[in-house]
């Protein structure tokens, strides 16, 4: 009998770390995958290799329809945060990285569609 407890214990231990919700993204890890692209942002050029990285990166963290919503928004807030934001540069972003993001860099966006 305290084998089958112990194994069903260890059964449900082990779904627990298996289930366990992922973590919520936050502003902070979208602004630092960001970070790097500020210059190419505001200034135009190329994007360089890591702000390309972050973009992949932050394509990776929005897997879902609240995950995306989230990623829009922040990346909303932190497009109105540069009044020099070049808006040729953001549209062109995801694109001159090669990829496809869901969220585009945009100061109007609406995140809620």
């Amino acid at each position: 009998m305290k084998s089958v407890a112990v194994a069903v214990v260890v059964v449900l231990a082990m779904v627990q770390l298996i289930a366990e919700p992922a973590q919520a993204i936050t502003c902070g890890q979208v602004d630092a995958a960001l970070a790097s692209c500020v210059p190419y942002l505001t200034q135009g050029g190329e994007p360089g290799a890591a702000c390309c990285s972050g973009v992949k990166s932050l394509k990776g963290m929005a897997a879902t329809t609240d995950e995306r919503r989230t990623v829009c928004n922040c990346v909303k807030a932190a497009a109105n945060r540069y009044s020099n934001l070049k808006d040729d540069a953001a549209q062109a972003l995801s694109s001159k990285c090669g990829v496809t993001m869901d969220v585009p860099v945009s100061r109007t966006i609406n995140c809620d569609t």
